[in-house]
Formats: structure tokens, C-alpha cells, sequence
């Protein structure tokens, strides 16, 4: 069952999500449901905070939406970026600013650490896109969404085109 997408300015997205203590069936539920909303959605990382859990779970799938899609899931528990190098500025959307994409600075390179699905600890190394949802992903976990990472006046532009695009959702949204 696909889960709702909390849409920005949505106050879950700006709590810190909780550390997860229990590895059990309810927290797979969760991040099956996660996968099947990011799925529907076509985006290749949710946060738990973005379906309104303050749980720090990841789900990410670079292929989402292509022929791969579920061959190589992701699955993040308790994430931390341990290691960062590079630079690099490139465009972002995201599932809770639907329709907005921006170029938002982020490292080239991270290493994170985690648990899985059973507890068990471990790392991953991510670069160019996988590096990108990473940061984003961790950074929901953290309450930030990717527009808190631009320029006070590239935020204000970035703010005042979303509070269009979602007035246009919402007037088409009602004509259904």
C-alpha cells in the first residue's frame, strides 16, 4: 500500500526523525511501503519524515522508473554520512516540492554508515547521483529540505515559484 507524500511546508519535514531501536516486520511494512510510494512517484530516494514517520529510514533506487527498477534497492537504517570530498552543484527536485528543481551544492563523494533491515551495521560509498540522494536523503532525516541549502535570495525565488506550481496542482487537482 503506497503511502502519502507530506508536501512542503508540511511541519513533519522540518522534525528530526528518531533513531530506530526495533528491527522488526512493522519496520519492514514501512520500507516496503516506502518503495512502493517512490515507485509510484518515480523519484529514487524517500525519507520516512516525507510519508509523516520520524523514523530514520532511507529507501533509495537509482533506477526507479526504468527497466532495473527494484534490482538494486537501497535500504538505509539510522544513516550517517561519515566522510565527504568534492564539490559539486547540480539540479535537485524532490518528492515534497513537487515540480521544483534547483541546482543545490553538495559533496561529489560521501561515505555512509548504517544499519540494515536486521540491525547489522555497514558502509556505502556513493558518488555523483548516489552521493546526491544520499545528502538529500540524510539532510530529510535531519528536517532540512533541499531548498534550505540555496542562497537566502535563490530560497525567496525558489519559494515563490513553488507557491505557483502548487496553486496550478491544486486548480487542476480540482477539476478531477
Amino acid at each position: 500500500m503506497a503511502l502519502q507524500i507530506r508536501i512542503y511546508p508540511d511541519e513533519v519535514l522540518k522534525k528530526k526523525a528518531e533513531t530506530v531501536t526495533e528491527f522488526n516486520e512493522e519496520l519492514r511494512e514501512l520500507v516496503n511501503q516506502m518503495f512502493e510510494t517512490m515507485y509510484e512517484k518515480k523519484g529514487v530516494g524517500l525519507a520516512a519524515n516525507q510519508v509523516g514517520v520520524l523514523k530514520r529510514v532511507v529507501v533509495i533506487d537509482l533506477d526507479s522508473g526504468k527497466e532495473n527498477q527494484g534490482k538494486n534497492p537501497i535500504i538505509l537504517i539510522n544513516p550517517e554520512i561519515v566522510k565527504a570530498e568534492g564539490e559539486e552543484l547540480a539540479e535537485e527536485g524532490c518528492l515534497s516540492l513537487p515540480g521544483l528543481y534547483k541546482k543545490v551544492k553538495r559533496a561529489l563523494y560521501v561515505k555512509v554508515k548504517a544499519q540494515n533491515l536486521d540491525g547489522e551495521e555497514f558502509e556505502i560509498e556513493g558518488e555523483g547521483l548516489l552521493a546526491r540522494a544520499l545528502q538529500h536523503e540524510i539532510d530529510h532525516l535531519n528536517g532540512i529540505v533541499f531548498i534550505d541549502r540555496l542562497s537566502p535570495l535563490q530560497r525567496r525565488l525558489a519559494l515563490e515559484k513553488y507557491k505557483k506550481l502548487k496553486r496550478e496542482y491544486e486548480r487542476k487537482k480540482g477539476r478531477r
